[in-house]
Order: C-alpha cells, then sequence, then structure tokens
C-alpha cells in the first residue's frame, strides 16, 4: 500500500457519499502534488478488485464510487446539477424481507437510485 493510495482511501472514507473521480483527484492532488491522473484511476480498479469500493453509474455522464456500504444502498440523484444524496428507507429493508419470505429468495444485494430535482435546482427552476 503506497502513501498515494493511502491518501486516496483516507479521501473516500471522510467524503459525505459518493465521490467522482474528479473530485478524488482534486482533494488528493491538494494535499500530495505528486497524485497523477494515472494514480487515480489504477487505485480506483484495485479497490474496485478488492472489494473495497462500489462504482456506480448514477447518471450517463457520470461515474461516481464510494468505501462499500450495506447490503442496502440507496441514493437521490439530481438531473440538473448532478448532485448525489445517500438515503435510508425502513420500507426497502421490509420489502427485502417480504421477498425473501414470498419468493424464497436470498437477496444479497439491493441498489435502488431516484432521480429529480435537488431542492436548490427545484427552487431555482420554479423562479424561472
Amino acid at each position: 500500500m503506497t502513501t498515494q493510495r493511502r491518501l486516496l482511501l483516507e479521501v473516500f472514507q471522510k467524503a459525505q457519499g459518493p465521490i467522482d473521480a474528479k473530485e478524488l483527484y482534486r482533494q488528493a492532488s491538494a494535499r500530495d502534488q505528486s497524485v497523477s491522473w494515472a494514480t487515480v484511476y489504477r487505485s480506483l480498479n484495485l479497490f474496485k478488485q478488492l472489494g473495497l469500493i462500489d462504482e456506480r453509474r448514477l447518471t450517463k455522464a457520470r461515474c461516481s464510487y464510494e468505501i462499500k456500504q450495506s447490503m442496502e444502498h440507496m441514493h437521490l440523484v439530481c438531473q440538473c446539477c448532478g448532485k448525489i444524496i445517500d438515503f435510508e428507507n425502513y420500507l426497502v429493508r421490509k420489502l427485502v424481507e417480504l421477498v425473501r419470505h414470498e419468493h424464497h429468495f436470498n437477496v444479497t444485494k439491493v441498489d435502488l437510485y431516484l432521480e429529480g430535482y435537488c431542492a436548490k435546482c427545484d427552487g431555482e427552476k420554479e423562479v424561472h
């Protein structure tokens, strides 16, 4: 584990939810100028292979990454600014239990995202 990879993992751990490669590079290179784009992409691939992070393509143009979470993982994705907000909801857990019981199906992963507009973008949309 190189010092650069340790730094990248630290950035992931301090992130408040998903982070894209551009933001990962920005934060890491601000703390260590020797971090390059190649280091970021090689590390992302390694972290994925090791099962440390999850990769999600929540919009057509943007891929985000985050430290591996629990089985149920849900996001709100703003169609205007691209902001991604993590959320939890007990109803999804109830649904998983219902599916397990009724269909005798062992659910190992739930990945749900809802698209719409964050409060800021929705408010700006109404002003115009």
